[in-house]
């Protein structure tokens, strides 16, 4: 159901149209959902994230470390159409007002770094909420 360095001088990318996916939304899952992803963005690079993974239910969820060496796999895409983008995956990982608190993930704007020529970016991330997650 749910769906995440190295750093060179100079190779930051500041855009909210990023994301950063881990788990069912990625193109070697070929989920549902990950097909839906794919309509509304471009599949940009494969990807690292600073966190940890933890096996909630059938699905993944990661939280943000301290650790440089706690890597979550994943990849970035660019939406193209962000405010539909989002809103299908808020639905989908079951986040926003509409559904029963706490949420058990929220999406923040978090930093991931580019697997093919280590550009830092910046973008959407849906993270688990560190008390939800267990080993």
């Amino acid at each position: 159901m749910k769906a995440k360095l190295l750093l060179r001088e100079n190779t930051h990318i500041m855009n909210p149209n990023y994301i950063f996916v881990y788990g069912t939304l990625r193109r070697d899952a070929n989920s549902e959902m990950h097909q839906l992803l794919a309509k509304y963005a471009e599949f940009v690079d494969d990807a690292t994230y600073q966190g940890k993974l933890y096996k909630i239910d059938y699905y993944p969820g990661a939280v943000p470390s301290d650790n440089p060496s706690d890597a979550v796999q994943g990849e970035v895409y660019r939406l193209h159409q962000a405010d539909v983008a989002v809103l299908l995956l808020d639905q989908y990982e079951e986040f926003g007002p509409e559904f029963p608190e706490p949420n058990e993930f929220i999406r923040k704007n978090n930093r991931f770094c580019s697997k093919t020529d280590a550009r830092l970016l910046h973008g959407f991330m849906s993270t688990t909420i560190p008390s939800q997650a267990w080993n």
